[in-house]
């Protein structure tokens, strides 16, 4: 599994030309999955996610987390994070996980979420979302439940 972390001021999802969630302050998330991501993976970006300090605290210092701060977090699902671009110029995605395959996992996850956070929103999967964020320092950083990077 992997996860685009961005800080955010706030955060605004449509999906389909619906409006479906806004956050305040906290992270926007984009998730992707790949073929062998199981429970485990999804454990690892989520306690990675709500717990890497990079809110700043009393000195300024990155020390709190989206926990800390009672920050609420956008989870947007984005098979495009296993693109792979390294050969010509169109990315392929045979590395992800399969349409459906990936699907149920983004439930599982969403439920996952629910039951560990009271702060989570959830994007719709395979849906043409439109994403309005303020990114905040900025801060943005890529997780990979293999630890790939």
């Amino acid at each position: 599994m992997r996860a685009v972390v961005q800080r955010v001021e706030e955060a605004k999802l449509w999906a389909d030309g619906q409006f479906i969630a806004e956050i305040g302050q906290g992270l926007a998330v984009y998730v992707g999955f790949g073929p062998e991501d199981d429970e485990t993976a999804m454990r690892y970006i989520l306690e990675k996610v709500r717990h890497l300090r990079i809110f700043e605290d009393e000195n300024g210092k990155l020390n709190l987390s989206v926990e800390d701060t009672k920050g609420e977090v956008l989870w947007i699902p984005n098979f495009t994070l296993y693109g792979d671009c390294r050969h010509g110029r169109r990315p392929g995605y045979s590395a992800g996980a399969p349409v459906e395959a990936a699907r149920a996992m983004f439930a599982q996850f969403c439920d996952l979420v629910s039951q560990e956070t009271e702060n989570g929103r959830f994007g719709i999967f395979q849906a043409n979302m439109r994403i309005h964020q303020s990114c905040c320092g900025p801060v943005t950083l890529l997780l990979d439940s293999q630890k790939a990077f």
